[in-house]
């Protein structure tokens, strides 16, 4: 094993041993590592969208304000946390006169509302499963996709944005995260609904994962920061969730009304 492959490997079982933990025990150890990764993902954003330091910090500083609120211990995930989201959102709008600074809040702040939202559901016990649903199928895909385009290749799916992702990695992707959904279906519990609806979940990853390629290929870097050695950014390991855990949410609360 190289040097960089080790550290590459000591630092993901690292990151996977403090998103476990902090999502078994749910409630503040939860709400304050998202709260990190999302501080950290609004700087990240704002490097990818080229605007000066001052206002990369500015909308650093203004995006802690609607994910402070989200805490359990204040206002959780409350009509006032959707408010403190669009007042963050126009401040920052108005204050750098960037829409896409702006965007950045929201790029935030709904994922970390959404897994909130999963992992708070009563009983524990089914929080624990929803949100890790949300997140297995994430880490499902991209192992699928993996292993599915490395084996098979054929046509990309997206050349001009990210020239190593194909058709059958993006099929990969989606068949891993469906097993994934009826495993937990079989032996946790989790609804058939959403079980099903796994696939979905899986493309939306994908998407997730698109956009921000979009965003470095624009930027012209390989990687949103070389915060996490060997892995880039906060972002580049959660870009997949950004897109896949709103989704999650929406099927539950529409399954949940049902």
């Amino acid at each position: 094993m190289t040097g960089e492959l080790r550290t590459r490997a000591v630092v993901g079982l690292i990151l996977i041993a403090v998103a476990v933990g902090a999502l078994w025990f749910g409630g503040f150890p939860f709400w304050l590592l998202l709260v990190v990764a999302g501080v950290l993902m609004q700087g990240e954003w704002g490097q990818l969208v080229g605007v000066p330091d001052q206002q990369r910090k500015m909308a650093m500083y203004a995006v802690s304000f609607p994910l402070a609120i989200l805490c359990p211990l204040a206002a959780g995930v409350s009509w006032l946390a959707f408010a403190f989201v669009a007042g963050a959102f126009f401040f920052v709008l108005l204050t750098a006169r960037s829409l896409a600074l702006a965007l950045g809040v929201l790029y935030v702040s709904v994922p970390v509302m959404a897994l909130l939202l999963l992992r708070g559901q009563q009983p524990d016990a089914l929080g624990l499963l929803l949100a890790f649903w949300a997140l297995s199928l994430v880490w499902a895909t991209d192992i699928g996709a993996y292993f599915a385009g490395r084996a098979i290749g054929g046509p990309k799916l997206a050349p001009r944005v990210s020239p190593s992702k194909t058709w059958a990695g993006l099929a990969g992707g989606v068949l891993a995260a469906l097993v994934v959904g009826f495993l937990l279906h079989r032996f946790a519990g989790l609804p058939i609904q959403l079980a099903a609806a796994s696939g979905l979940l899986a493309v939306a990853a994908q998407l997730g994962d698109l956009l921000e390629s979009w965003m470095k290929r624009r930027a012209g870097v390989k990687d949103s920061s070389n915060l996490l050695p060997g892995h880039g950014g906060v972002m580049d390991r959660l870009d997949g969730v950004v897109a896949a855990a709103p989704l999650a949410a929406a099927l539950f609360l529409m399954i949940g009304a049902a």
